[in-house]
């Protein structure tokens, strides 16, 4: 126990003290205020889905209930039900073209505990970890896990997706590289050039340090909106383009987009069997696994094919409906000169679009001096919720925002683009 009143203790950790709250949830927060101030606000903040419009499959649902019927209320394996592995791997076969074998799948609460626990396995206090921005929650692991990291500004000629060029002169300081395809923020994707040279700068990198005695490189890749293309849009894994990465790459995936089910939580990875046993250790200790119901039911349901096409052909249907409307409203504001953009929809729930008004003048005669003022102007005078890049991780005053479609009406888009065009108008 310190004694010396002269000399000030830290109550709580310095990683829980210096740890920030989430920009997209602030702005949640703005947003959620105006409506319960009885303001009509549109909500395209969070890459959430609203469940009145967009529910979980019915089929998994009644899966649920069975399960919970049937008495599967113990503790599930740490890694997860056998027949859930048993179906992911399956699936990811029957889906993807992948073949991993139940050892080599982790089952996890949602991504987020799978990501955590990459972190854990590769990453020592003080390493480095490398990842393109914008990106979603990459600083928050590195901030848990006591790291550094370096980021790589990429730019909305390269569809906000790095490219191998931009990774490459920071390989040798890194532990992991993190990426993600279908992009959340951007909903676009890596093409198939980019992650055949990605492959191979990171094969390269590994060489080097195999005749060094240095642990290799890693890639972290997340995939939860991999089934989530639209149009002409192809997903493409690394694995299947260079079968050499398979050994340096863990993948994450889940439920929680594909589905509309962020709250039913399941989720999973694969990789290597020896790097799951080690990410295995690290979520025994957290019990980050699904209730047992629900992996039940997720075994059960995603082995249907039938029902899952069914869902899945419906489901992405409507969301593109929604991003085609949005991406031709701001396609028609930027033929009548206002200086907004977006980029056609690829994949996932989100829209990237451009609303550059820093430095215009308010109708009250103030300037919008930053970013942070132009979300405000955007949310107070047009009551549009929408996330500046800034809260990816974005350097200062990026024009570009995500754009969410899971919580809206096909309805609401018109009268978003009013009101959008409406504010603007009153810019000078």
């Amino acid at each position: 126990m310190n004694n010396n009143l002269n000399i000030p203790y830290r109550l709580y950790s310095e990683m829980v003290d210096t740890l920030s709250d989430s920009e997209i949830r602030q702005i949640a927060g703005a947003v959620n205020a105006l409506i319960n101030k009885g303001e009509r606000v549109f909500n395209l903040t969070i890459g959430d889905f609203n469940p009145k419009i967009f529910p979980v499959p019915e089929k998994f649902i009644e899966e649920v209930h069975k399960a919970y019927l049937e008495g599967h209320t113990n503790y599930p394996p740490v890694n997860g039900e056998p027949a859930l592995q048993e179906t992911i791997s399956e699936y990811l076969k029957h889906r993807g073209n992948l073949d991993y074998k139940t050892d080599d799948i982790l089952i996890s609460c949602g991504g987020r505990p799978l990501i955590y626990a990459v972190y854990q396995t590769f990453v020592n206090p003080g390493e480095t970890i490398l990842y393109p921005v914008p990106s979603w929650n990459n600083n928050y692991y590195v901030h848990l896990c006591r790291a550094n990291e370096i980021t790589v500004e990429t730019k909305p000629e390269d569809n906000f997706m790095p490219s191998a060029a931009s990774l490459e002169p920071h390989l040798s300081k890194a532990a992991i590289v993190a990426l993600c395809s279908p992009l959340n923020p951007t909903g676009t994707v890596l093409s198939k050039e980019s992650v055949a040279d990605i492959c191979n700068i990171i094969l390269e990198e590994n060489k080097r340090r195999e005749k060094n005695n240095i642990k290799p490189l890693y890639i972290l890749f997340d995939q939860i909106y991999w089934l989530l293309t639209h149009g002409e849009t192809v997903h493409y894994s690394p694995v299947l383009i260079n079968p050499e990465i398979r050994k340096y790459m863990v993948v994450t995936d889940g439920m929680s987009k594909a589905y509309a089910g962020t709250g039913v939580r399941v989720g999973w990875a694969f990789s290597e069997k020896s790097t799951i046993d080690k990410m295995k250790a690290v979520l025994s200790h957290i019990g980050a696994f699904p209730p047992k119901p629900e992996q039940v039911a997720a075994a059960r349901y995603l082995s249907n094919h039938a029902e899952v096409d069914k869902f899945l052909n419906k489901f992405k249907s409507e969301i593109k409906q929604r991003l085609d409307g949005f991406y031709k409203v701001f396609m028609d504001l930027k033929a009548k000169g206002f200086k907004v953009n977006a980029i056609a929809p690829q994949a996932a729930i989100y829209l990237t679009v451009e609303i550059d008004i820093i430095g215009k003048t308010k109708p009250d005669g103030s300037k919008i001096n930053d970013t942070k003022d132009a979300t405000k102007y955007i949310l107070d005078e047009a009551k549009i919720g929408l996330v500046p890049f800034t809260a990816f991780g974005s350097f200062e005053n990026p024009t570009w925002y995500r754009l969410s479609v899971g919580t809206c009406l096909v309805s609401d888009v018109e009268e978003v683009g009013n009101n959008l065009l409406n504010a603007l108008s009153k810019l000078k």
